[in-house]
This record gives C-alpha cells, sequence and structure tokens, in this order.
C-alpha cells in the first residue's frame, strides 16, 4: 500500500539533491508516524525515522536548553511530550505551505533542511593547556540534526510574543529556508556557524 503522510501528500517526486543526506532523509511514510523510541538501542538506527517523524519529535520539545533564540528566552513545556499536539502542528503546517505555495510540502520540508544543514563547524582543542578552535567537517547525520534543530527553533522564535500560531510559523520558516532566504532563522543559523568555522581554520 502507498502510504502518504497525513492521508494527503505523497513522497512520489520529491528529491534529495544532497548526496551528502540523501543517506539519512528518509521518506517513506508510516501508517502511524510513531516509531516509539525503537532507534534508542542501535547507533545511528534514527536514521530509519521518516523525516516528518523526526520534524515532529523536534517540534515536542522544552524549548532550548541554555541560551536564547532569536534574542528571546524560550522555555516551556507546553509541547513536550505531547505527540499528537506536535502531530496537529505539522499537519496544519502542511496544509498552510501547499496553500501559500502550491507545492508539495514534503519537498518544502526536504529542500529547507539542505539549505539549513551546516558543513563545517568548530570544535575546542586543548593542547599545553591552552584551548583553541578548529574548523572541522559535519557529520551527515549532525548535518540533519542541527537542520532540524534549527527549523524547530526558529519557528519558536517567530511565534513567541506573537499573533501568529505555531503552525503558521512553522510554515514560514520552511518555506523561507527552502528559498534558502536569510529571514530564515535556520539559513542564517547556518551562514554564521560556517563564517566562524572559515576564521577558524
Amino acid at each position: 500500500m502507498d502510504f502518504k503522510y497525513f492521508g494527503k501528500w505523497s513522497v512520489n517526486g520529491v528529491k534529495v539533491e544532497d548526496p551528502g543526506l540523501r543517506r539519512y532523509i528518509r521518506l517513506e511514510p508510516r501508517l502511524v508516524p510513531h516509531y516509539s523510541g525503537r532507534h534508542t538501542d542501535k547507533q545511528f538506527d534514527k536514521a530509519e525515522v521518516p523525516i516528518v517523524e523526526r520534524l515532529i519529535n523536534k517540534i515536542m520539545r522544552s524549548g532550548p536548553g541554555k541560551g536564547k533564540i532569536g534574542g528571546k528566552r524560550i522555555r516551556n513545556s507546553k509541547n513536550c511530550g505531547k505527540k499528537q499536539k506536535a502531530y496537529n502542528i505539522i499537519k496544519d503546517a502542511f496544509e498552510k505551505i501547499e496553500s501559500d505555495t502550491g507545492r508539495n510540502p514534503v519537498q518544502v520540508l526536504v529542500d529547507a533542511i539542505q539549505n539549513c544543514a551546516i558543513r563545517e563547524e568548530t570544535t575546542k582543542i586543548s593542547y599545553g593547556g591552552i584551548t583553541y578552535h578548529v574548523a572541522v567537517d559535519s557529520a551527515p547525520q549532525r548535518r540533519l540534526d542541527v537542520a532540524l534543530r534549527s527549523l524547530a527553533d526558529g519557528a519558536f522564535s517567530r511565534s513567541f510574543k506573537s499573533k501568529k500560531s505555531i503552525h503558521e510559523c512553522l510554515a514560514e520558516e520552511l518555506i523561507l529556508a527552502s528559498k534558502s532566504d536569510m529571514e530564515s532563522y535556520g539559513v542564517s543559523q547556518k551562514e554564521n556557524i560556517e563564517r566562524i568555522a572559515k576564521g577558524a581554520r
């Protein structure tokens, strides 16, 4: 049987252009987007979780562990552990994306992830009591993790003290990121991280 995301959107014709991410972006939908944490027993097994469910899991969170998003501190538990609520947020966001752009929202999500996936970053090296930063290439799995986190953070940032609902903000973030627009939080974060890495080469 050919399942569709939310019973509406097929993955037929959806393309992953980035060869580094192609292996890790799993497009095939499941009847129920609930992997039940089965990937936790095996290293890197989360690559088997469908990409839309991974976005649902990123929305189902309590805010960033530290710091701020877009200059605003976000810390609450409104979505933490509430998968049905996160499911409905993604579904409504996909409907808005289709209505605003006329495109398959799954393709918009894939394009947004590719445009937000960092290629290099910095890590700390300690040598002789001195700590300094050096540039390193990002692993494909980490590129995907950071991109999904940035997209979720961008949606929460847009919805903070805003009249827009979270699904509208998520749809807006995904559309901007799919176009590589610097107004997107995810794209701007990627550019900032890569700029710092370039200076640490």
